[in-house]
């Protein structure tokens, strides 16, 4: 049976020679070089997706708070209740406030990463939802106006939605 041998260096620690560490250098530096872009894109992509889920909300939100008041013959009345949260109306659909359709969309400008602005409890009342992180706000937001009489509340998207 053979016996292998091994050389034992003395004392000296073993490492990495500059050659090996100027290739792994190099390789890292391309690949952050093509992912880069790619992620950049990505978070764009993020926040226009962030954008349009917001928008499929406060339409969900708006539609079944109204359904709710007219199934309870609450169009009327100020309040209603969903899912244990009081929610404030005006013409049969949420107020454009904290307590009205951000309430029934159950949105958290802090954990949401989204800024709220302006709104009101009175009917034609708009309160804005800028989606954080966009270049210019006014491109990546939605907009909720409440209700006027005999009517429905109308609920915006940029013209030229641009999250980057």
């Amino acid at each position: 049976m053979k016996r292998c041998h091994t050389r034992q260096y003395g004392n000296k620690a073993m490492g990495f020679t500059l050659i090996e560490l100027v290739v792994t250098i190099s390789i890292i530096a391309i690949l952050a070089a093509v992912a880069l872009p790619r992620y950049i894109a990505l978070q764009t992509q993020a926040r226009a997706a962030k954008m349009q889920g917001i928008y499929g909300g406060i339409r969900s939100a708006a539609m079944l708070a109204h359904a709710q008041a007219i199934a309870t013959n609450a169009t009327a009345a100020a309040t209603i209740t969903m899912e244990g949260a009081v929610i404030d109306q005006v013409n049969g659909y949420p107020t454009a406030d904290l307590t009205g359709i951000i309430r029934a969309l159950q949105l958290d400008s802090t954990n949401d990463q989204v800024t709220l602005s302006a709104g009101g409890a009175a009917a034609g009342s708009t309160i804005t939802i800028d989606i954080n992180g966009a270049t210019t706000a006014a491109n990546c937001r939605v907009s909720y106006t409440s209700a006027l009489a005999n009517a429905s509340p109308t609920i915006a998207l940029p013209i030229a939605p641009d999250c980057s």
